[in-house]
């Protein structure tokens, strides 16, 4: 009996050992190579013509991302760079640039995670710190910080068990008033599209 029961045991525990290894890691992180197009719908100057609108440049950054998966299907990713610096252009004319910091948090569905091919859905916010402002030789100053909604789609090609490709998409609300002193005398709406590719490793 004994010998039963010391057999029963360590089939158990060779049971929950090979359970808990076939399990996958909560954490999933992924570098991706992104092309930022700002949306570049900003308000005329205020006094000018409907021409003179500020713009802001189109970019390509490296970006990272951390998702937590809290069960198969949904997950977190924290969406993370360092500053960016944007020129800005006035009726196509340069007039300067700032930098921008946006750490993004969604909250995303994935449709098929046990698939090799696994599309999902993201919503969540967007803060952005504006700094190192130039515009004008300091003759206009724009918001230090925006707050906006973020979107995305995206998908997973696994390629063994940790790795896999990513293709992902991106929109994010970051509009910022512009100042002459302390008169708003437009907008700038960068709110980008976010494009990007790149590589995941799930720990």
């Amino acid at each position: 009996m004994k010998k039963i029961t010391l057999v029963l045991i360590l089939a158990a525990a060779g049971l929950v050992t090979s359970n808990a290894m076939a399990q996958e890691s909560p954490w999933l992180v992924r570098a991706r190579v992104v092309n930022i197009s700002p949306d570049n719908g900003s308000d005329p100057i205020l006094g000018s013509g409907a021409a003179d609108r500020i713009s802001v440049s189109e970019k390509a950054i490296p970006e990272v991302d951390v998702s937590y998966f809290f069960t198969k299907n949904w997950a977190t990713e924290l969406i993370l760079t360092y500053p960016q610096k944007h020129d800005v252009f006035l009726d196509g004319n340069a007039i300067g640039s700032f930098k921008e910091l946006p750490p993004t948090l969604t909250v995303q569905y994935h449709f098929s995670p046990d698939e090799q091919i696994s599309p999902y859905l993201g919503l969540g916010l967007n803060y952005t710190r504006i700094s190192n402002v130039s515009l004008l030789g300091g003759a206009l100053s724009l918001d230090n910080h925006s707050f906006g909604a973020a979107a995305q789609a995206g998908v997973d090609y696994k390629l063994t068990k940790n790795w896999s490709l990513n293709l992902d998409v991106k929109y994010a609300k970051i509009t910022s008033g512009v100042y002459e002193g302390a008169t708003q005398i437009s907008n700038v709406q960068v709110s980008p599209w976010l494009v990007g590719a790149g590589v995941g490793y799930r720990f």
